[in-house]
């Protein structure tokens, strides 16, 4: 399974009917990375398209036949290196294109077996982040409370809660109450996160960046979380 981090991107553009030995050139490249280990690919058939020879090949033209695939993959990049000689050895009409990325999320859903498995507890010290801030607050046209929690959860922060209050005031002195005949739009809101000391003091970070009124409060806590326990050695979970 791919990991969170620096990776590499392969696109390959050609044609759908260009041939490579008894198949097409595209399922034999998808053979390839599948025998190799590669994470995943995906070949994606055009609707039109041209290419050096100035011919536009569409599925109302004669040349529908030529219409373009593109297959993409992402891995390590060691392992991007090591198939490129074979790829470029495939592709004899085409083209490769390999540029630098970064995967964000790798995730998969588990599997039977991971969901049978007896959870393992584990405690220690940790830290809770708690922001406080209003309801009608925004960023980039969003309500700021929900930036935030998306935020929190692309930095694999553990977990993430919004609380909306009832009542309340900051820094500025104003009241803000819900009742029954006014509904405030700027209530309070306080969003509470909890994980190790070094992914929190991160989280500050990023939360500052994107606040302008508000407060954000940190402390040490004691936490107790409960996990799968690993598959034995050897294990293969069918994906």
């Amino acid at each position: 399974m791919l990991a969170r981090g620096p990776a590499r991107k392969v696109t390959i553009y050609l044609n759908e009917d260009t041939p490579h030995h008894l198949t097409s050139l595209h399922d034999a490249i998808m053979s390839l990375l599948l025998r190799k280990g590669i994470a995943g690919a995906t070949a994606l058939r055009g609707m039109s398209g041209f290419g050096e020879r100035q011919s536009l090949h569409t599925i109302d033209t004669e040349y529908a036949r030529h219409l373009p695939v593109v297959i993409e993959f992402i891995d390590a990049a060691d392992k991007i290196d090591a198939i490129l000689p074979s790829l470029y050895d495939m592709v004899s009409d085409g083209v490769i294109e390999v540029q630098e990325t970064t995967i964000v999320k790798a995730a998969r859903k588990p599997a039977k077996t991971e969901e049978s498995r007896p959870r393992i507890r584990q405690a220690g010290p940790g830290r809770m982040l708690q922001v406080f801030l209003g309801e009608a607050d925004t960023f980039h046209g969003e309500p700021l409370y929900e930036a935030i929690v998306k935020r929190l959860r692309m930095e694999d922060i553990a977990g993430a809660t919004v609380e909306k209050g009832i009542l309340g005031y900051g820094a500025k002195g104003h009241t803000h109450k819900e009742s029954f005949l006014h509904l405030s739009k700027d209530l309070p809101v306080v969003i509470t996160a909890v994980d190790t000391p070094q992914k929190i003091e991160r989280a500050v970070e990023l939360v500052e960046a994107m606040m302008g009124d508000g407060l954000i409060v940190t402390s040490d806590v004691q936490t107790v979380r409960f996990i799968h326990a690993p598959l034995p050695e050897g294990t293969h979970v069918a994906g």
